[in-house]
């Protein structure tokens, strides 16, 4: 799973800084402290050190703090040197430590390889253990406060405590079995199908939160498509409050992708403006129109912008657009440049939302929309991250507690059925943790971490 030679990696961000981290982790350290630096160190003190070349040169005054196993972060002896931060000089540091701890194997680190050494001797699982990236990705306060809840396991408490529940009703149901005759009646006395009930409500709890914590770990991939001369620039400039795009009365302006990331209410929002849909024979515009429709396959939401001088054209539009957006993906229609329009017209009566990207008119009430369409319910006391596979988890698990309540329902011939339904729903679930994933799986999550990491 992974290797016993020790590491060694920056666990600082690349660039020049105060200070900047070296981080040394295995399963015994002490030979290499005592190259380094001619001396032992106390466990959890810092001190103060002059680390050297080959030659005796000085490389560097650190400060040196030795964490003895297992009271570390990966469980295993970790020294962590706190250098000046300058990219060359950390570099140097390197290479001294690796010439010094060539004969211990002492090795640079994989990219998670740290926090994968904490989750494989116990310290986090992997549901913590994905919190410490997000944390670190964190693109929100918001997103923040629910990584560090995830981080300190409040995500975990509520998986394990679900999977508790399943593991006492499949104790229950699977008693049972030897015992045909009387089955139906035990489990009844037992409130079998209540207590799968509960399980059912607070795994669909534990969902709805999980979507909340997705959408705050990463944000609304958004993208604005449209016939040309429509407003999306002028839309993604009112929304970031810059001057993000450029605008002007000439149609096909936008040839290529423009993004921008705000915040609407803490909601990371990836905001796309898109070359206006058009049949065009100029290839370079040819090519950013072809890049819409790639954008518009991977978005979570879009909107599609109309205006009162493009209606010809929404009608084939608004067909080829719900064509090409990705299943589950909402469509929210605008009307921009309602300062144009007489109020009057019945032209605006069809039209759930009404704006003027130049005014500003509807945008306060186009964001609200916006988190409504994504099911975005507001900040929520007990909010944590989530990521896809955490979604994914829950969803089978779901599926087979469905599967669990028809079998539970036939009767005695089903009950087998229903025993094993609980064991898949428990497994999803314990994949979340870690507790039940495969090899391959893990590599590939902390594949994903940061070096130093």
């Amino acid at each position: 799973m992974t290797r016993k030679l020790p590491i060694i990696a920056v666990a600082t961000a690349p660039g020049k800084a105060g200070v900047g981290i070296v981080r040394l982790s295995g399963q015994y350290l002490r030979p290499i402290i005592k190259a380094l630096f001619q001396r032992d160190l106390l466990p959890r003190q810092a001190t103060l050190l002059s680390l050297r070349d080959a030659g005796g040169q000085l490389i560097d005054q650190l400060v040196a703090i030795y964490f003895a196993a297992p009271a570390s972060f990966t469980g295993e002896d970790v020294l962590e040197l706190q250098c000046h931060g300058g990219p060359q000089l950390l570099e140097l540091v390197m290479r001294r430590c690796l010439e010094l701890g060539k004969e211990a194997g002492l090795v640079i680190a994989e990219p998670g390889e740290f926090t994968l050494r904490a989750y494989l001797n116990n310290k986090v699982d992997l549901a913590q253990a994905e919190a410490i990236a997000d944390l670190i990705d964190a693109q929100s306060e918001a997103a923040v406060r629910g990584a560090a809840r995830s981080l300190q396991g409040a995500f975990s408490d509520d998986i394990n405590s679900l999977v508790e529940e399943i593991t006492q009703l499949r104790i229950l149901v699977e008693s049972t079995l030897d015992f045909p005759e009387e089955e139906i009646e035990f489990l009844e006395n037992a409130q079998a199908r209540d207590r799968l009930s509960a399980v059912k409500t607070k795994l669909q709890a534990l969902r709805n939160n999980a979507k909340q914590g997705k959408i705050l770990r990463d944000g609304i991939q958004l993208v604005l498509a449209g016939a040309p001369n429509v407003g999306k620039s002028s839309l993604l400039n009112r929304l970031a409050g810059e001057e993000v795009a450029i605008v002007t009365p000439i149609a096909g302006t936008t040839r290529d992708r423009v993004k921008e990331s705000i915040q609407i209410e803490g909601v990371p929002m990836h905001i796309i403006d898109t070359a206006g849909l058009r049949q065009t024979s100029d290839e370079v515009e040819a090519k950013g129109i072809e890049r819409t429709w790639d954008a518009i396959r991977l978005a979570d939401l879009i909107i599609f912008l109309t205006a009162p001088n493009a209606e010809k054209e929404a009608n084939d539009l608004r067909v080829q657009i719900l064509d090409a957006a990705p299943a589950n993906c909402p469509v929210l229609e605008l009307m921009n440049k309602s300062d144009l329009l007489d109020k009057n017209s019945g032209v605006i009566k069809d039209r759930a939302l009404l704006i003027s990207a130049k005014t500003g008119e509807g945008v306060e009430a186009l964001k609200q929309k916006i988190l409504e369409t994504v099911g975005w319910s507001g900040p929520q006391e007990g909010a944590i991250v989530a990521r896809r596979r955490h979604l994914d988890c829950l969803e089978r698990a779901a599926e087979h507690i469905e599967k669990s309540e028809k079998f539970a329902a036939n009767g005695n011939n089903s009950l087998e059925l229903f025993a094993e339904e609980l064991s898949l729903a428990q497994n999803h679930l314990g994949q979340i943790t870690g507790k039940l994933l495969p090899d391959d799986l893990l590599g590939k999550i902390f594949s994903q971490f940061c070096i130093g990491k």
